[in-house]
């Protein structure tokens, strides 16, 4: 197993056939992705939600238009293929959920969170916590999705969120576009009994990890992960213009875990490659242990009653993602057909933007393997 890691700007390849590819086929199966752009608007204020359960008429974040589809191939951290502009600062949506999770890492790790089931009550009081429905929710429920947290964050409701249907894995709506709202929200059951995509509680995770570190996210994010793995200067995370909340004696911005209301994380294709590339090492880069293996061992083991997700990833034990890849496969996926799909098996790292068939974009990537 080779530990190479690419140097900031400066991506070492291999041919194809030197990575274990028929070229042909290799070059076949991304040209059949690029062929599967999404059918939805380059305006991405298109595919927020709307209607009576979401009653805002413009984005509570910042929004750009997106591009064509785009993606590459790692395969023992060497670039082997990519389409399209891999270097275009695109949206992500809920791919950011991810990055959140690598976040939880460095506080597990620096013992910020001692315990995933302890009640983040104990930690956490600014009121989010305080009542009957909260008391009780636990690290491990926010990050699992299981959290049923009640209140309003930013102006947004939880139940805005609540009764959101996933159908089939949750595949088509987290990866093809905006979920789907129910006629009428349901009731709230106890932490930890029902699994539930809700980019609100996903939020109030975000900005349980703002007080923990005592300040605004994307600086740490910086800092302990995409410094050290050589990422661009070009990423970008953003909250909503009412997310800014008080830190410290200052005003801080706690960011948004997808791009639901606008915001979120934007970053290249070649950014969001280095961070698969962290996580199929199993959190070392070179000689640094940037997240600990117990905390991938924690982010990758299947949430109970909803076992294709982890700690805000999603896992390939029931081949949802991929056919062909190994069950201990793992992905970052945003909505808009962008995916960090870690195969560690075979040592790769795939990535595709705004792609409607992923699913069948990787299968014909790994057939063509020799």
């Amino acid at each position: 197993m080779t530990d190479y890691c690419p140097a900031p700007d400066d991506w070492q390849r291999r041919a194809p056939s030197g990575a274990g590819f028929d070229a042909d086929k290799l070059s076949a199966a991304l040209a059949f992705a690029q062929t599967q752009e999404i059918n939805a608007s380059t305006d991405l204020a298109d595919m927020l939600p709307k209607g009576e359960r979401h009653p805002n008429d413009r984005p509570l974040g910042p929004l750009k238009k997106r591009g064509p589809t785009a993606g590459l191939v790692l395969r023992q951290g060497y670039l082997v293929d990519s389409f399209g502009p891999v270097d275009s600062v695109e949206v992500t949506f809920s791919c950011a959920k991810s990055y959140i999770s690598a976040l939880a890492g460095v506080a597990f790790d620096q013992n910020l969170i001692p315990n995933l089931d302890q009640p983040v009550s104990t930690i956490i009081n600014d009121g989010g916590f305080d009542t009957p429905q909260n008391q009780s929710i636990t690290w491990r429920h926010l990050l699992q999705q299981t959290s049923e947290w009640e209140g309003e964050l930013f102006g947004l409701p939880d139940w805005i969120d609540r009764g959101r249907e996933l159908g089939q894995g949750a595949a088509e709506a987290t990866v093809g576009g905006a979920a789907s709202s129910a006629n009428d929200y349901r009731s709230l059951q106890t932490p930890g009994t029902f699994w539930e995509y809700h980019d609100v509680r996903v939020n109030r995770t975000a900005l349980c990890l703002l007080r923990l570190f005592g300040g605004a996210l994307p600086p740490v994010l910086k800092e302990t992960l995409m410094d050290p793995i050589g990422a661009s200067a070009t990423w970008q995370w953003h909250g909503y213009e009412t997310s800014w909340v008080e830190e410290g004696g200052q005003q801080v911005q706690s960011v948004s875990g997808g791009t639901h209301w606008g915001g979120g994380l934007w970053i290249t294709t070649y950014d969001h490659a280095r961070f698969g590339l962290l996580f199929q090492r199993s959190g070392r880069w070179g000689n640094q242990q940037l997240i600990s293996q117990a905390w991938i061992d924690q982010s990758l083991t299947p949430c109970p009653i909803k076992p294709e997700y982890g700690l805000l990833w999603w896992l390939n034990h029931q081949h949802d993602m991929s056919d062909l890849a190994c069950e201990e496969s793992f992905a970052a996926r945003g909505a808009g057909g962008n995916i960090v799909f870690v195969e560690p098996e075979r040592e790769l790292v795939i990535v595709l933007r705004w792609c409607g068939n992923a699913k069948g974009a990787i299968d014909r990537i790994l057939e063509s393997e020799i």
